[in-house]
């Protein structure tokens, strides 16, 4: 009977059932797989396509597992690591830069890895990368300026890869002093057998610039290499001052990037160039500097870039991947890149071309007064879609906790050169919004390609600007906020002993009034829906609250917060990086909230979804507490 309903013969049946068996065990294993890359998949999307958990149950999510990291002493920085799951096995790096394997259902440590044998050390790290061919199974990752590859059945290093087991990434940038400075803060990206590496330098004076290079995942020899800031005779050397190549650093790409596996391009989201808010010695557009650049991942070649911002005189670093999106105009499909920004803009632009599938405006901005800057005319505005974030301020929109407070606010913002977007440092002060930490920020957006949405958290924190001329030697030795981590740039001094230096030595600071309150009315944090087919906000909401500041009856607050979103096939939008410590589920669909739940310390990560043994959980690494300085990683199920 049933030969003749199929037609077949029952070796063609058996055949049939057994390719039915193995495309079920096939599809067990893919969503064994479905967050086994930073940021969910090359795309950068943050998108999961899991859906046991959803907008009908999401209220019953309960903790599952806590794994408690025990690897730094207190006071450090929490984890900013965004898991990967690969076969029912976690794997993570700890704020101290360890690397660890634990059971994702029951959150039991597998191994761990130390790079630095019991000595300090450690750097801001956003998570690892898993490569593997046949029965090779390897994790990739950096910890200070060294590139590890581990057996990822075991945590120990593969001892042929580099030099046992790790690759400087020192060796291969422009200066060749051992005392350089160079870490990396996002993870890679595997192509094939190598690994694309993007990396963190100083924002400082004589910093390095951030040349992207690719690995053999095998090996860990270098493969190619791209300039970010162009030697003589490269595309783009034109558009900076003759000698900037010998001294200019930056330019590098700490946010991460994405892969269009199909096509062969990676695409990677610069950073400005250093001095971040000085340029007379690079005067000029500055390329490649704060561009979505796309490269032939095999050869490192260019394709083709966009410049989001002309000689960089704000910070205003490319803070995420681009987001590789599909968006449906006029009934065609094309494939895109969505780059959030720090400035609160959504660049959309054709992957293939890099063309926007939006208007853009060269709009004229303000003329620098500072001795030996040239600051660039114009700056490219997207006139769709509207910026995600506040881009102005008036006397009115300053707060007002008390007279004292307010009065101090007033004062101060009467006094400096405010002109909105991209007004140049100026010596009388500038007021900044957004600010250097956002709008966008490294957490990214997540796009759901079901409906064509892109989910962007931002944040409305104005900075100053108080511009100085000083001594670098001094500035270096006595300001933090300039070295930003690195202590050998004293080395690089000489090189500027013939260039006036302006340092802003109030940078990387959210404006406040003198009792500690914001300085600019709620909201202060923000979550978008943007549909990319139309170029329109769904909705936006605040996000995060601060009860303490909160006015009777007004909305919630909305708070600073670097974490980005994630959203699923279960209707869901999972994010933390708030403040006020909460995990909140929301409806993708209106913003509304569904679930929360408050965790023992700020998570200031992304979150991440996935299954294991047939059931879905999400997970979250959570910073340090008195009793467990070193934090953790949570996991939530349905029970």
């Amino acid at each position: 009977m049933l030969k003749q309903k199929l037609g077949k013969s029952p070796l063609e049946i058996l055949v049939t059932i057994s390719f039915l068996l193995m495309a079920g065990c096939t599809t067990l294993a893919d969503n064994e797989r479905t967050w086994a890359v930073y940021k969910a998949d090359a795309n950068s999307s943050n998108y999961s396509p899991l859906d046991q958990i959803n907008v009908s149950n999401v209220g019953k999510l309960k903790s599952a597992w806590t794994f408690a990291v025990n690897d730094k002493a207190p006071g450090a920085r929490p984890s900013q690591c965004n898991p990967i799951i690969v076969d029912g096995v976690m794997y993570a790096t700890s704020s101290s830069q360890s690397a660890y394997a634990v059971n994702a259902e029951t959150g039991k440590q597998l191994w761990s890895f130390d790079p630095f044998n019991g000595e300090k050390g450690g750097e801001v790290n956003r998570g690892l990368t898993y490569w593997e061919k046949g029965e090779d199974k390897r994790i990739l990752f950096t910890a200070n300026n060294h590139l590890f590859a581990l057996d990822a059945r075991t945590g120990k290093p593969i001892t042929s890869f580099g030099n046992e087991g790790k690759v400087d990434l020192k060796v291969g940038l422009r200066d060749t002093s051992e005392n350089i400075y160079v870490s990396a803060t996002s993870p890679g990206i595997i192509y094939k057998d190598l690994i694309i590496m993007g990396c963190r330098v100083p924002d400082v004076y004589g910093a390095q610039p951030g040349y992207i290079r690719a690995y053999n995942c095998l090996t860990g020899k270098l493969v190619w290499t791209f300039h970010t800031v162009p030697l003589p005779g490269e595309p783009g050397y034109e558009t900076w001052s003759k000698d900037a190549y010998k001294v200019v650093g930056g330019v590098n790409n700490w946010a991460g990037m994405s892969l269009d596996i199909r096509r062969g391009i990676v695409f990677l989201a610069l950073g400005a160039p250093s001095y971040d808010f000085y340029g007379s010695d690079r005067k000029g557009a500055n390329l490649y500097a704060n561009c979505v650049l796309a490269l032939n991942a095999v050869t490192g070649t260019h394709i083709w870039h966009f410049q989001t911002v002309h000689h960089d005189l704000w910070d205003y670093d490319l803070p995420a991947p681009p987001n590789l999106v599909t968006v449906n105009r006029d009934g065609r499909d094309i494939d895109a890149v969505a780059q959030i920004t720090k400035q609160g803009f959504v660049f959309v632009l054709n992957r293939e071309t890099g063309e926007s599938l939006f208007p853009i405006e060269e709009k004229k901005v303000p003329a620098s007064t500072l001795p030996g800057e040239v600051a660039w005319p114009t700056q490219p505005f997207p006139l769709k879609p509207k910026p995600f974030a506040r881009q102005s301020i008036t006397e009115a929109d300053l707060t007002n906790y008390s007279k004292a407070d307010h009065d101090s606010l007033v004062k101060k913002f009467r006094s400096m050169r405010y002109e909105g977007l991209y007004t140049p440092p100026d010596l009388k002060g500038t007021l900044q919004l957004p600010g250097t930490r956002g709008g966008g920020e490294w957490g990214g957006a997540a796009f759901d390609k079901s409906n064509n949405f892109l989910y962007i958290k931002s944040n409305n924190a104005p900075d100053i600007i108080t511009i100085t001329k000083g001594d670098l030697q001094v500035a270096a030795t006595e300001n933090p906020t300039l070295k930003k981590g690195s202590v050998s740039q004293l080395e690089t001094v000489d090189r500027y002993a013939s260039v006036e230096q302006y340092l802003n030595i109030t940078g990387y600071k959210t404006w406040k009034d003198p009792s500690g309150n914001p300085a600019i009315t709620p909201p202060w944090g923000t979550l978008s829906a943007l549909d990319l087919s139309t170029g329109e906000y769904a909705w936006q909401i605040p996000l995060g609250n601060d009860t303490a500041r909160q006015e009777k009856g007004a909305p919630e607050t909305g708070q600073e917060g670097k974490a980005g979103p994630i959203v699923t096939a279960g209707g869901l939008i999972f994010i933390s990086g708030t403040e006020d410590k909460k995990l909140r589920a929301l409806d993708k669909s209106t913003g509304k909230l569904l679930w929360q739940t408050t965790l023992p310390a700020l998570a200031n990560a992304t979150a991440c979804t996935y299954q294991s043994n047939g059931k879905q959980y999400v997970a979250i690494s959570v910073g340090g507490t008195t009793q467990n300085p070193s934090g953790y990683i949570m996991a939530f199920s349905l029970q």
